[in-house]
């Protein structure tokens, strides 16, 4: 009897044993089953969006039934399943149970696996072999990455990043404008000698200049949301503090390091929203996207018009600290900048970055929060995110050098700076090879050409304009010789007048302005002095004898070959003093240039339209050369109102070519160099900037002829090899 019942319980447990290797040979089936499909995807390099899940259902059935054991009740006459008994993780996945990020796994082989139809490999591949494949993926990897974008759709993600990304580039059209908003100003406040004016203007760009090159070079090691938050956190952060200092030094300093985070926005801005938008969404939306540079220099204006003249908004803690209009301004233009940097904080790591950079699992995730997004905005929640693997090129091995863990922290950030400066510069380097070669130099040339007239005609254009307003103040100034005038008191204002050999006996001058007024080989016996303030007013070759100064600002600086006899100052102003009361100049510069940044927005609206229509080559091309022409309609700008007029045609016709430079710029560089290729071009806009602004207000008020005839050159050129370049129209993002 013991006998039998041993028997019995010896043939369960060995039913048992055979169930669960039953259920376990059925799962390494299965295992092979998706490996052998992984391989089959591999060779045909297919992606199929639309597969359903009933097909899905029955291949995965299919591959059970083929064995022979799977599908059946294995259960029966009472024998526990895995669920209750000995149940191993490995051996079972319950239907619907949430299974996380699809897993990348490449067709490699599991381990103790070896590939289906391969032969055993002798030794390494070499650099070539590996660079041959992982182009291939690249191609293969940017074919899919558009059908993804296109299953993804276009909708509320893109554009919540569009205004994202838009205040970032406001914030560098902004940094663009504050720089000639604020020169007269500073420079006033600052007291800074003629030899050093103009030094903010050419210091700002070079630090654009630098920050393009950095900040978009790293993009292509970090990422585009990383690199852009901490370049936008510089501007920010130094933008705000050159507000509060006094040196002009100082403020150069803190000018330059906020052009440097600011330079990056561009190149940044323009690559990251590339890299969401689908093929056919490209070329419009990343012309929409270059409306926020306008906005921007729209911004700097109106704020400039309505803070810069206005003198009352200042406070001063004593005669050394002083906080002017201007600084005011300078803190409302950061404004733009801070906002970015907030709402980015929001959004997620560009997914075209992370496959390049091999990280399947983070790319799927936002890739599903993109779909996700976009599907729920349009009513339709149910529609399910149907990728499951998405192919990411094979990443080459770099040498890396490492550091010990005692090694001092600053070895440490110093070797770290050293290695991603390393990086930046392979990468650039790699931007010269085959076959980004020929479009490297070609882009070069044009964002040369184009931002060296466009800069040199902005700087040369308001000067003109001041030049005019100048001669026509100066033909209107009154003269007066050899008068003499005894005990009278000026309590106002003396404007655009010259004195010659005039003589002021017991006169007084109380609360009064002397505002461009000139006295040459005059004479001030016994006069008296008390609140006065000189604007562009001067004493040349005169003589005060037993005169008293009380709270003025008339020193050494504006006393040219005067003696002074027998007399006294007390309370001198100190540093240099600024007033815009009635300052007519000022507010029409302002409102020139808020004229000059809105004729941009039709050819805005028109480059956006047409992107994709006529072609990015065309509108290049066109549009410098349509440049380049109306220069020659300067001839004719002998007024203040027609040199305005062309000033905002030129802006209105440039701004396609702008445009079209920026989509085509974005389109030609693959992926991994697209940061890089970006901010070299963006370097050369702000190097031939500085060029520009040097070499053409060098010639205001000498020649026409030579900036009309060098800016269409320029420009005529630029536009003749922009049509060379390839046209990106129908091109995926490698």
């Amino acid at each position: 009897m013991n006998e039998t019942h041993n028997n019995r319980t010896s043939l369960a447990k060995g039913a048992k044993d055979i169930a669960k290797e039953a259920k376990r040979q059925a799962g390494k089936n299965l295992s092979k089953a998706v490996d052998r499909a992984s391989d089959e995807y591999s060779e045909h390099r297919s992606y199929n969006r639309f597969q359903n899940d009933e097909e899905e259902e029955n291949d995965y059935n299919s591959y059970g039934q083929a064995d022979g054991r799977y599908g059946g009740n294995a259960d029966e006459d009472g024998a526990s399943s895995d669920a209750t008994e000995g149940h191993d993780d490995e051996d079972e996945i319950y239907e619907g149970e949430y299974q996380g990020v699809p897993a990348y796994q490449d067709g490699k082989p599991r381990d103790g696996q070896m590939p289906l139809g391969q032969p055993p490999v002798d030794g390494p591949k070499s650099r070539k072999d590996l660079e041959d494949e992982r182009q291939a993926d690249e191609e293969e990897l940017a074919q899919q990455y558009e059908l993804i974008m296109q299953e993804c759709g276009h909708g509320r993600f893109q554009w919540q990043l569009f205004f994202v990304l838009g205040l970032a580039l406001m914030s560098d059209g902004v940094e663009v404008f504050v720089v000639g908003f604020v020169l007269p100003s500073a420079e006033t406040d600052m007291c800074v000698p003629n030899s050093g004016a103009g030094w903010l203007g050419s210091i700002v760009y070079l630090g654009m200049m630098f920050g393009a090159f950095f900040w978009g070079g790293l993009s292509d090691k970090l990422g585009r949301k990383q690199c852009l938050l901490i370049s936008l956190s510089t501007n920010g952060f130094f933008a705000f503090l050159s507000s509060f200092v006094q040196g002009y030094s100082t403020f150069l300093f803190c000018r330059m390091l906020s052009g440097f985070g600011i330079g990056g926005a561009v190149p940044i801005v323009f690559s990251y929203f590339a890299e969401v938008l689908a093929r056919e969404k490209r070329g419009e939306h990343l012309s929409w996207l270059c409306m926020f540079w306008m906005i921007g220099g729209i911004y700097a204006s109106a704020m400039a018009w309505a803070i810069i003249p206005h003198y009352g908004w200042s406070f001063s803690m004593g005669s050394a600290y002083q906080f002017h209009s201007w600084r005011v301004f300078v803190v409302v233009c950061a404004l733009p900048c801070v906002s970015a940097v907030v709402a980015l904080t929001f959004m997620p790591e560009s997914p075209r970055f992370f496959l390049q950079s091999g990280k399947h699992d983070e790319a799927w995730m936002v890739l599903k929060h993109i779909h996700d997004t976009n599907m729920r905005a349009r009513g339709e929640p149910e529609r399910v995110f149907t990728v499951n693997r998405i192919k990411i090129p094979k990443l080459l091995d770099e040498l890396v050098e490492m550091q010990s863990e005692s090694a001092n922290p600053a070895l440490k950030v110093l070797s770290k700076v050293k290695t991603e400066l390393r990086g930046i510069w392979s990468t650039f380097m790699r931007c010269f090879n085959y076959p980004v070669k020929d479009n490297t130099m070609k882009l070069a040339a044009v964002w040369f050409t184009l931002s060296f007239g466009y800069y040199g005609l902005s700087v040369w254009f308001p000067d003109v304009i001041k030049h005019l307003q100048a001669d026509e103040y100066a033909s209107r100034v009154k003269i007066h010789t050899n008068e003499r005038i005894e005990d009278f008191t000026f309590n106002f204002t003396l404007e655009n007048q010259i004195h010659r050999n005039s003589a002021f006996l017991n006169d007084r001058f109380i609360s009064m302005k002397f505002k461009a007024v000139s006295f040459v080989n005059s004479s001030f016996l016994n006069c008296y002095f008390e609140d006065v303030s000189s604007v562009g007013s001067s004493f040349k070759n005169c003589t005060f004898v037993d005169s008293f100064f009380y709270n003025t600002d008339i020193d050494d600086s504006k006393l040219i070959n005067t003696r002074v006899v027998n007399s006294s100052f007390h309370h001198n102003k100190t540093g240099c003093q600024m007033t815009f009361d009635d300052d007519y100049s000022a507010y029409w510069v302002y409102f020139v240039n808020f004229l000059g940044t809105l004729a941009v927005l039709p050819g805005n609206i028109v480059s956006a339209l047409l992107m994709d229509k006529i072609g990015r080559l065309s509108m290049l091309g066109g549009s410098m050369v349509l440049s380049g022409i109306s220069c020659f309609f300067l001839w004719f700008g002998t007024s203040e109102s027609m040199m305005i007029f062309m000033l905002c045609l030129y802006n209105g016709l440039s701004i396609s070519a702008w445009n079209s430079l920026d989509v085509v710029t974005t389109e030609l560089y693959p992926t991994d160099r697209r940061g890089t290729g970006f901010g070299f071009c963006n370097a050369l806009c702000k190097l031939a900037a500085v060029l520009g602004n040097l070499i053409f207000g060098s010639l205001v008020g000498i020649t026409k002829a030579i900036p009309i005839l060098l800016a269409s050159c320029v420009l005529v050129c630029g536009g003749l090899v922009g049509l060379r370049l390839p046209d990106t129209r129908a091109n995926v993002l490698m």
